[in-house]
């Protein structure tokens, strides 16, 4: 996906005993993602992970304050290296034993249930421009010695999570299914690699982006129970992207001599905001027939049996990269703070349970003031410079805030930088245009947030940067567009 290297978030992986759909579901997995500017209590997330029945989660890094809440909690772990430390790896075997030993040993050692390691993330994306293609293998070999010198190559397994463009089809269809030229034999050095060391292949797909990058995909063809016509490849008819996209793994590997290679889907999921087509609606549509072919242990044409598969994510994320789109900030199940978008039936007739033991800040919200102009000479400016510094993809076309008038677009505007200056008494004054006020002002889809009190929480690590410095994350460009879309 071309997401950023720090951050974690959560997808559902499911087990079976046997042939599976007789025994039940016998557990979810999760990525779990921090780039929040308020991000739950470590403690809280983990509460809510097992009260939902995720007992597997995968971490973009390797964060002290959420490994030390999954000590002893029966959540078996994944941990991930950010891109960003991939050539230090690379360059001496030492600093990966001191990795190794500082991320992974000490919290094996204090109960954290860690079973696998994955180097990178999504590294040799076309827009990375190979930025990592050298530093990648060789820190992944490092990381293994590592491992063993640890004691822990036994317990602790190797993978790369990988975006799905390592691999391609001329025809189009899956049974052509190759390796990208341009690194087809550093994949067959990685998977030999991971082959020899009971590691596993991880692959990222994203259903969502083929309709997001195509306005003519058909939709109904990137969902489990569409009715689009069918990819016909041979003797298979392919009736969703996400059967014909693993199969295309399926086909580069057979087509290699690694057709028996175990693979792992390390993220799947749908956004529910930030795009006309990122919204509450498709994403318990797809992530619902995700969970219920994994629950009947449907695998796809080429793999009868289902991959074991991460669901992304399990919260969302107001701080991420918006570079990709809007919609990176809400992959989420539950909202920041841990409350339920949407339900899914997790079988057995349990649906989802939100997070407990939230605290709020005061349940007061900053908005324009009545008697306030759009007229005013400053009011692009202060929406500009709220969504500067606060989360304002909830405002783009098509969203869930994307049919507000003027005012009400201010309003959002404003008490997104508010609460995300945690309601600081001088973060409501927009040139006279604003006031506080205790009168809700969320109407039908969108919501005018209360963010977390951190100040009532043990603060996770160091995730929510000040004003100063935070980065822009959201573009310029949308800013300027949202001003101008309001003026009109």
């Amino acid at each position: 996906m071309g997401k950023g290297n720090g951050y974690m978030l959560c997808l559902f992986l499911v087990f079976f005993l046997g042939e599976g759909l007789s025994k039940g579901v016998q557990g979810l997995a999760c990525n779990w993602g921090l780039q929040s500017t308020h991000p739950l209590q470590p403690s809280i997330v983990v509460k809510l992970m097992k009260d939902n029945g995720f007992n597997k989660v995968k971490l973009f890094e390797a964060d002290p304050g959420a490994l030390k809440a999954l000590a002893n909690s029966g959540i078996q772990v994944m941990v991930g290296i950010p891109n960003e430390l991939l050539a230090p790896l690379a360059s001496n075997v030492n600093n990966a034993i001191n990795y190794v030993k500082q991320n992974i040993s000490t919290y094996v050692s204090k109960g954290v249930d860690i079973r696998y390691v994955a180097v990178a993330n999504e590294p040799f994306l076309k827009t990375y421009k190979d930025t990592f293609l050298h530093t990648t293998f060789p820190a992944l070999q490092n990381i293994q010695a590592a491992l063993i010198k640890a004691g822990l190559g036994k317990q602790v397994k190797v993978t790369i999570p990988l975006n799905a463009d390592v691999y391609e089809s001329e025809s189009g269809l899956p049974s052509s299914g190759d390796f990208r030229p341009d690194i087809h034999d550093l994949m067959m050095s990685i998977i030999k690699f991971l082959s020899d060391n009971r590691g596993v292949l991880t692959i990222n797909i994203y259903p969502f982006l083929s309709l997001y990058a195509d306005p003519n995909f058909p939709v109904d063809y990137a969902f489990f129970n569409g009715s689009a016509a069918p990819v016909v490849d041979g003797s298979i008819s392919y009736t969703n992207v996400f059967d014909a996209n693993f199969d295309t793994l399926i086909s580069a590997l057979e087509k290699n001599g690694f057709g028996s290679m175990p693979v792992m889907i390390g993220e799947v999921g749908w956004p529910t905001d930030g795009d006309p087509n990122a919204n509450i609606e498709y994403a318990r549509r797809f992530n619902q027939g995700l969970l219920d072919r994994i629950i009947r242990g449907q695998g796809t044409p080429k793999r009868s049996t289902p991959p074991e598969v991460y669901l992304f994510s399990l919260i969302d994320e107001d701080n991420k990269s918006v570079q990709p789109g809007n919609f990176e900030r809400h992959w989420g199940v539950f909202y920041y703070d841990g409350a339920i978008k949407y339900q899914l039936n997790m079988g057995h007739g349990r649906g989802l349970i939100p997070a407990k033991g939230v605290k709020y800040l005061a349940r007061q919200w900053c908005v324009m003031s009545p008697g306030a102009s759009t007229s005013d000479p400053n009011f692009q400016n202060s929406i500009n410079y709220a969504c500067t510094y606060a989360d304002c993809t909830s405002l783009g076309y098509g969203s869930s805030c994307g049919n507000l008038d003027a005012k009400s677009n201010a309003s959002y505007a404003f008490n997104m930088y508010y609460q995300t200056m945690n309601q600081r008494k001088d973060s409501c004054s927009f040139s006279n245009l604003s006031t506080i006020t205790t009168v809700n002002p969320s109407r039908g889809t969108c919501r005018y947030e209360i963010m977390i009190d951190l100040g009532k929480h043990e603060r996770p690590s160091n995730h929510a940067p000040s004003a100063a410095g935070r980065k822009q994350h959201f573009p310029l460009i949308m800013a300027l567009v949202l001003v101008l879309t309001l003026i009109v």
